[in-house]
């Protein structure tokens, strides 16, 4: 399921660009200041403190890392809830995979989140009917606003041999901004999102002081980079931001005619 690239998994390659950009700006925080004349002992520009803390890594590259939380691993919903009126999430576990459950509705996790790395795995089904946005829609709602489909939508779609609205298909930040690449596997087949998400800022008046931002990986290969968002998913309209502080991740219930997605293997870490 994991491809290799010079020797490495894409799930490594994944994880070594996100903890790559989160340590870099890290240490750009940290750094001491540039004053005065330039320091001619390389002391004086090594920093010491703090120690990163260790991770534990998986025994898989499917495997999360020691320090997330595990939102589904296959064996119930306990983490979820139905989005419309929290109740218990009633999607259908078998199998080690969570099936989508048209009738009930979205689910969101119970937990809220702001800044996090999000992994999370997820199939249409092999026997996939219709063309467009009736190929195996549902979607990862970044920041869930509300139990319908307010928030910020990244998109899930048979997009392997299915022509549709670019900002509309796979791992496009719906209806904004398409991917970069279509790195879509055939449907019947597992993919992967790694993302991460840099939820926005508002002052105590509500105005934005700084945009949503999401990188995504799908099946290891890039494809958001930093995307700026303008504002929650709107299916008619243009996006526009409304405050929030901490927020569920939301998994949509699309109603389109098709066999419903399976997810699996979802995993979140906190980067507040």
């Amino acid at each position: 399921m994991t491809h290799r690239f010079a020797g490495s998994s894409v799930s490594t390659i994944a994880a070594a660009f996100v903890l790559t950009a989160v340590c870099g700006a890290f240490a750009q925080a940290q750094a001491p200041a540039a004053s005065g004349a330039e320091p001619t002992d390389p002391k004086a520009t090594e920093q010491w403190e703090p120690v990163p803390a260790i991770v534990t890594l998986g025994n898989t590259d499917a495997a999360p890392p020691s320090d997330a939380i595990v939102l589904f691993d296959g064996k119930n919903l306990d983490s979820w809830e139905t989005a419309k009126d929290h109740s218990p999430a009633r999607w259908k576990v078998h199998d080690g995979v969570a099936t989508v459950d048209k009738s009930t509705g979205n689910i969101q996790t119970k937990r809220r989140f702001r800044n996090y790395q999000l992994h999370v795995e997820w199939r249409v089904p092999a026997n996939i009917t219709g063309e467009g946005q009736f190929r195996g829609n549902s979607g990862v709602f970044l920041a869930s606003t509300g139990g319908g489909d307010e928030g910020y939508e990244l998109q899930v779609l048979d997009s392997y041999d299915n022509k549709t609205y670019v900002n509309g298909q796979a791992a496009s930040l719906y209806k904004q901004t398409p991917p970069l690449v279509n790195a879509m596997r055939p449907s019947g087949q597992w993919q992967t999102y790694d993302i991460v998400w840099t939820a926005p800022v508002f002052a105590a008046d509500g105005k934005v002081t700084s945009p949503a931002y999401a990188t995504v990986f799908h099946n290891g290969v890039l494809v958001q980079n930093h995307t700026q968002l303008k504002g929650e998913t709107t299916y008619t309209g243009w996006p526009k931001y409304k405050p929030y502080t901490d927020a569920p991740i939301k998994l949509q219930a699309h109603g389109d005619p098709s066999p419903p997605v399976d997810f699996r293997n979802i995993w979140v870490r906190k980067l507040d």
